[in-house]
């Protein structure tokens, strides 16, 4: 059978403190992606709206208009950057997400882009679950109140490489579309992510071990910097797990990158040792892999 990660390479995940000011978070995204490519990375991660402040009242301020594909400068300034720094840095850039509005739906919604090492896009996902929660006391946010929801699997083919999935934040609760990206020969699962202080101390970690064990495949959970300044305070802590579930590197709540070196040669060990993968009882439950699947490939 035939690697899901043709080849070693380097992971890194951007904990980015990003503010108000979209130009210098820009500029700041930039700084950092080249550092981690200096450093040898070969896939970059930014964090969930890495260009703007994360809050309902911020999106329709901070969104930028990417359809038609490509939008000019003036309607995506995030585009372009994000497109120049892939090929400045050589790397596949996964660019957390930012605020998208669309003008035939007249909708907002939550999207990450990806960018090949030659500057072209490779795909876009929009966040499928959008963040609505109430817990009594603690936070309660209704991302529903201005976002709309994607309704795609987006699994994106690295030629040299293999195939990674890339979802946002609360997407990450749902393991169906883990499972499926999983099932469909994706060795990475990527979450740009901007848990709480709340729902971070609870589940960030639980979720991307979780995620890692049912699938026997890395996981990378990249979060913006806490700001105790900002309205909404992210709990930090990116962090990147191998198919086994143990932890390769994980962060603290300040700015900084986390790098982990992935192997196909680790997959294999993990599922040769558990082999869940072809244990499954598909004459009991379906392959929810089959049947009706909406991707972005």
């Amino acid at each position: 059978m035939a690697k899901l990660l043709k080849k070693p390479l380097k992971l890194a995940l951007v904990q980015l403190a990003s503010g108000s000011d979209k130009t210098a978070n820009l500029a700041r995204a930039r700084t950092k992606v080249l550092e981690a490519t200096k450093n040898g990375a070969n896939i970059v991660v930014l964090p969930e709206c890495f260009n703007s402040p994360y809050g309902t009242k911020y999106f329709p301020k901070y969104a930028e208009t990417l359809i038609p594909s490509p939008p000019t400068e003036e309607q995506s300034p995030t585009y372009h950057a994000l497109s120049a720094l892939a090929k400045e840095s050589k790397a596949y850039l996964v660019g957390g997400s930012i605020p998208e509005y669309w003008e035939e739906t007249k909708k907002h919604y939550n999207t990450s882009l990806t960018f090949g090492p030659d500057g072209k896009l490779l795909a876009t996902h929009r966040k499928v679950h959008l963040f609505d929660i109430d817990i009594p006391g603690k936070i309660k946010f209704q991302e529903s109140e201005v976002l709309s929801p994607g309704n795609k699997v987006t699994i994106i083919d690295l030629p040299e490489y293999g195939k990674i999935a890339v979802a946002i934040c609360y997407d990450v609760r749902f393991p169906e579309l883990a499972t499926i990206a999983a099932r469909n020969g994706a060795f990475l699962l990527l979450y740009p992510g901007a848990f709480n202080l709340t729902t971070g101390a609870l589940h960030w970690e639980l979720q991307a071990r979780a995620r890692a064990m049912d699938n026997q495949v890395y996981v990378g959970l990249c979060s913006p910097a806490r700001d105790m300044e900002a309205d909404y305070n992210a709990w930090g802590h990116s962090m990147i797990v191998d198919p086994n579930a143990q932890i390769l590197s994980q962060l603290e709540e300040k700015e900084d990158i986390a790098y982990a070196d992935l192997n196909g040669e680790r997959i294999e060990e993990v599922r040769k040792g558990i082999p869940i993968n072809i244990q499954r009882r598909f004459d009991v439950y379906p392959d929810i892999s089959k049947g009706d699947v909406k991707y972005e490939e």
